[in-house]
């Protein structure tokens, strides 16, 4: 797998310093409140299982599956929801825990779909945010890491279900998803 990578932009051990620094503001931002994080599968459920390890307050733990990608490379624009939430959010602070938010389309559409549940808030923490694609105008209140207009996988993050055990951040080279 490494042999497709065009570069690594972030190692393990930085990802997991930066993630520790996101969820000690996490930690104080939530203190006292009814926080339920919600990781958007399949794609943030490394960096969600290691943010949730280091939020030092009480928190609810729920997943939602949505798709617009399929196995290409770029997004379709049409969002499907596959897995929704398995609890009852209203009156409750959520924080959705994404891998990548590159054009948006995906998140704008969830949030429009939970603000209708009636939670107390939503904010949203990505791992990374990739600005140079960005058609959809969201307010990503925690970001981990800017990305460049590459291909990103690991941690994660994959291309056609490949790449996401890789324990860093890369670029995908060009010649293996424009085959």
């Amino acid at each position: 797998m490494k042999e497709d990578i065009q570069e690594i932009l972030f190692s393990e051990e930085v990802l997991t310093k930066r993630i520790k620094e996101l969820a000690d503001g996490i930690s104080k931002d939530y203190k006292g409140k009814d926080l339920v994080v919600v990781g958007i599968l399949k794609g943030s459920v490394i960096f969600a299982a290691e943010l949730i390890k280091n939020i030092s307050v009480h928190c609810e733990i729920d997943f939602m599956a949505v798709s617009s990608y399929g196995n290409s490379a770029q997004t379709s624009g049409v969002v499907r929801i596959l897995k929704d939430l398995d609890h009852n959010i209203e009156g409750k602070d959520i924080l959705l825990v994404e891998d990548i938010v590159d054009t948006g389309v995906t998140l704008s559409y969830l949030l429009k779909y939970l603000k209708a549940r009636k939670a107390n808030s939503i904010e949203i923490v990505s791992l990374l945010n990739k600005q140079a694609r960005r058609v959809a105008d969201l307010d990503v209140k925690y970001i981990g890491f800017e990305v460049p207009d590459g291909f990103i996988v690991g941690y994660g993050i994959d291309y056609a279900e490949k790449y996401r055990n890789l324990p860093f951040v890369g670029i995908l080279k060009p010649e293996v998803y424009k085959k």
